[in-house]
């Protein structure tokens, strides 16, 4: 039993022979209590900590065996966002000390660490040695402090969490490693249940479990499974249920009689420790503990082994995309937009006319500059069954949460559409649509990362389907910025999340062009160079002074001073026609973005390009 503290023994000990009982919430608790939703939890160690001791003795006034620190984001990383980085040992210390003192000699502390998330907005990864660092840091402050065991709680990255046992074991104390879990027993990074119970035991984990992620029904289908490959002892803490959103807060309706019956039945499924998370106070604890006083653990196997039917997977036959003659001639495409009512009909008959002429493909904005506009998923239907022209489909992240992302593009496959352009879309505030709020619960690279999954037969929580997509992907590229670099490292990785070809905002400036063929030159994304052309002094200036990405540079907007109707179409003609003659071969496609669905400028543009 390696040479662990004698309090740690016993505790190894108990969890063979019986059901201990862990405690439950602590920021919900104290939300209810009247804290600030915007207070740092974990702080409160520091500057309130009589009410992180009230917490921990209501806990073991209920009679819980096990107590867990209030530490589940006290990392650098958390931290260190709202500017505490230089406080990660002490306010662990005192998460230790405050726990130890209502734990007394008959309970158990366990020091909570939770996982390495970023803030929102920082998407640079963390490498191997900072996870460790970060981790490390943590965890040396609470054996410190006297912790008996840490709990690695909600973690979602099964190699995150296999860190924390490799670093609980350097530190002379056990792990109980436990995994969120979503649909159909999937972490978020797509880790089954029956896999982490595996691996976390080979990791050598004293314990493997669940937490958080759903309420004690949703667990209850887990332990059985996780149950039928672990030897370990098993752990689970659910939350309360789902929860309501009631006069400004989320409130958890399970009752403490319903979840002690479910407790009762986790523990019969073979968890050895039982507690709560997100809505558990101590009156659930102390209904559980008095529906399990004096029963003995039953480890279970399942009853049914589930016979898995292995589906065939069979191959999407090709098809052919607008891409496909890349190389022989130059590829054009379209944008058009949706109307702002119901009638498609000048929408329709414009993507007819562009078709006749040979356009390769429409491409169909999404309610651009954050305006109301007909869906253009149902419309690129429409467009390619009457018209029969490919249609690239922008999707916006602005305008649906990750639930409906999913929904909306498994439907579109059911639909017939095949290609999209996956766009972060500007904010609502671009727009004039009061009372309107932007979602963006991924950004571009999350929305292609999503893309790609469908296509691979998975949901992005890594749950299989009965089925998988068959998306052409793009990306949009802004190459008017001062410095690009950023831009091509978003780039690198749309391209990694699956893109294979980029429209690019409208470009004016020809070293702006220079540069975007040059720094694009080695990947295997198709450029197409957006070109929009000017038709007004007016139109020149809206679009440098209030449209994103855009920019119009001084003296094409000079040449556009002044002009306007038949002169300023003329100019924005002379001016597009120029940057093309400019590109000559070196530019494989264009995206253009007739102004005010003026298609007579594509045509004419397009009718230009292929002179060449």
């Amino acid at each position: 039993m390696n040479n662990y503290p004698p309090k740690t023994q016993r505790f190894l000990q108990q969890i063979n022979e019986t059901t201990l009982i862990g405690d439950g919430a602590m920021g919900t608790l104290l939300h209810s209590r009247g804290v600030a939703l915007d207070t740092n939890i974990e702080h409160l160690n520091l500057v309130r900590p009589e009410l992180i001791a009230r917490v921990h003795a209501d806990y073991a006034a209920a009679g819980v065996d096990l107590l867990e620190t209030n530490t589940f984001g006290a990392n650098a990383l958390r931290l260190g966002a709202i500017g505490l980085e230089g406080k990660v040992r002490r306010i662990n210390l005192e998460g230790a000390r405050l726990a130890r003192l209502a734990a007394g000699q008959d309970r158990y502390v366990a020091g909570s660490v939770g996982p390495l998330l970023r803030p929102r907005g920082d998407e640079q990864e963390l490498g191997p040695t900072e996870k460790r660092q970060i981790l490390w840091q943590q965890m040396e402050a609470l054996a410190e402090g006297g912790v008996d065991l840490f709990l690695l709680e909600t973690f979602s990255s099964l190699e995150d969490l296999k860190l924390g046992i490799t670093i609980a074991a350097q530190l002379n104390l056990p792990a109980i490693a436990q995994m969120a879990f979503l649909e159909a027993g999937f972490s978020r990074d797509g880790v089954s249940a029956e896999r982490a119970a595996i691996e976390l035991e080979a990791a050598g984990a004293a314990m493997v479990g669940a937490n958080c992620g759903s309420g004690p029904k949703g667990l209850l289908q887990i332990m059985p499974r996780m149950a039928e490959v672990a030897d370990k002892p098993l752990s689970v803490f659910p939350n309360a249920g789902a929860p309501e959103y009631v006069d400004g807060r989320y409130l958890y309706l399970a009752t403490p009689e319903y979840f002690a019956r479910r407790g009762v039945e986790l523990a019969a499924a073979g968890a050895a420790l039982v507690g709560g998370c997100c809505g558990i106070t101590p009156d659930h604890i102390a209904s559980l503990r008095s529906a399990l006083r004096d029963r003995p653990r039953r480890r279970v196997k399942p009853a049914v082994q589930q016979v898995k039917v292995k589906r065939k997977e069979v191959a999407p036959k090709p098809r052919k995309t607008f891409l496909d003659d890349w190389g022989e001639r130059p590829i054009i495409t379209v944008e058009l937009d949706p109307p702002r009512g119901l009638d498609v009909d000048v929408t329709l008959e414009r993507a007819r006319v562009l078709a006749a002429a040979g356009i390769d493909a429409i491409s169909l904005a999404e309610n651009p500059l954050a305006r109301i506009r007909l869906g253009n998923l149902a419309l690129a239907k429409k467009i390619q069954d009457e018209i029969g022209i490919e249609v690239i489909t922008h999707v916006t992240c602005r305008d649906r949460n990750l639930i409906g992302l999913h929904s909306d593009m498994m439907g579109a496959h059911l639909l017939g559409l095949r290609t999209i352009l996956a766009v972060t879309g500007d904010p609502v505030t671009t727009g004039d649509e009061g009372g309107a709020s932007s979602v963006f619960d991924l950004n571009s690279v999350g929305l292609l990362s999503l893309l790609q999954s469908l296509n691979r037969g998975k949901s992005s929580f890594g749950v299989p389907l009965s089925g998988r997509t068959d998306f052409l992907l793009g990306a949009a590229f802004n190459p008017n910025l001062e410095r690009i670099d950023g831009q091509l490292k978003k780039m690198e990785r749309k391209q990694a999340a699956g893109a294979r070809f980029i429209q690019t905002q409208p470009i004016y400036v020809k070293q702006n062009l220079d540069r975007l063929l040059e720094r694009t030159a080695d990947c295997d994304l198709q450029v197409l160079v957006g070109i929009l052309p000017l038709v007004s002094e007016r139109n020149a200036e809206f679009l440098h002074n209030e449209v994103p990405g855009i920019s119009v540079p001084d003296d094409i907007r000079q040449r556009m001073r002044g002009k306007s109707g038949d002169e300023g179409t003329r100019e924005g003609l002379a001016i597009a026609a120029e940057l093309v003659a400019y590109g000559q071969t070196r530019v494989g496609g264009y995206y253009l973005m007739p102004p005010f669905g003026r298609i007579d400028l594509a045509l004419e543009l397009a009718a230009i390009i292929r002179k060449r």
